[in-house]
């Protein structure tokens, strides 16, 4: 299972590299491999000359946009009944869309831009903003500004490693955990501030 997995990503690889940046965006908004691959095979591509540092990272966001974008759409038209019987082809759990609708019901629409940084919810968390029927530009907004450190990272990272991009996730991991405390932090604050304001309007 796992030669065929493999099979699998390189195969996906390949038809990226033949694209270009074009491939990058396309591999981010179909998710077939997870982002940090793409992204990070994208900064390999950068070390070899095929594309431009800020090409891949521009492309990068751009795809990571339009995915959420098109999860976000879902979960508005389609609902919960939708995901629970076609959630599987889109590789979201149960168990993680519990997780990611409880948390946007408990922390509000900062858990957009937080939960970019966690995997598996960092996708599931469009579908409760959806349903919610979150506003759109408030979305894309928060999820652009999650999205955009999480492409700098990996792209920068994978330009770095050159041929040995596929060690990304060990390389990374120290600079993404700091900007998951961080973006926790402002998740909270942003929590207590709707909490203070709703307290004033009430009186």
């Amino acid at each position: 299972m796992s030669e065929l997995l493999h099979g699998l990503i390189q195969s996906a690889l390949h038809f990226i590299e033949g694209l270009g940046v074009w491939g990058i965006l396309l591999g981010l908004m179909l998710e077939v491999i997870p982002s940090e691959i793409v992204l990070a095979f994208g900064g390999y591509l950068v070390s070899q000359g095929e594309l431009s540092l800020i090409g891949a990272i521009v492309f990068g966001t751009i795809g990571c946009l339009l995915q959420q974008v098109i999860l976000y759409w879902i979960g508005r038209y389609g609902g919960r009944p939708f995901l629970d019987r076609f959630g599987k082809f889109l590789h979201l759990k149960k168990k993680h869309l519990d997780i990611a609708e409880g948390w946007f019901h408990k922390y509000g629409a900062g858990m957009v831009f937080t939960a970019r940084f966690i995997p598996v919810l960092r996708q599931a968390i469009s579908i409760p903003a959806g349903m919610a029927r979150m506003p759109l530009s408030k979305f894309m907004l928060y999820t652009l500004l999650g999205t955009i450190p999480w492409a700098v990272i990996f792209v920068y990272f994978g330009r770095t490693l050159g041929n040995n991009w596929e060690q990304i996730n060990e390389v990374a991991g120290p600079y993404v955990k700091p900007i998951i405390f961080a973006s926790i932090v402002l998740t909270a604050l942003y929590v207590l501030w709707k909490f203070m304001r709703r307290d004033k309007t009430a009186k």
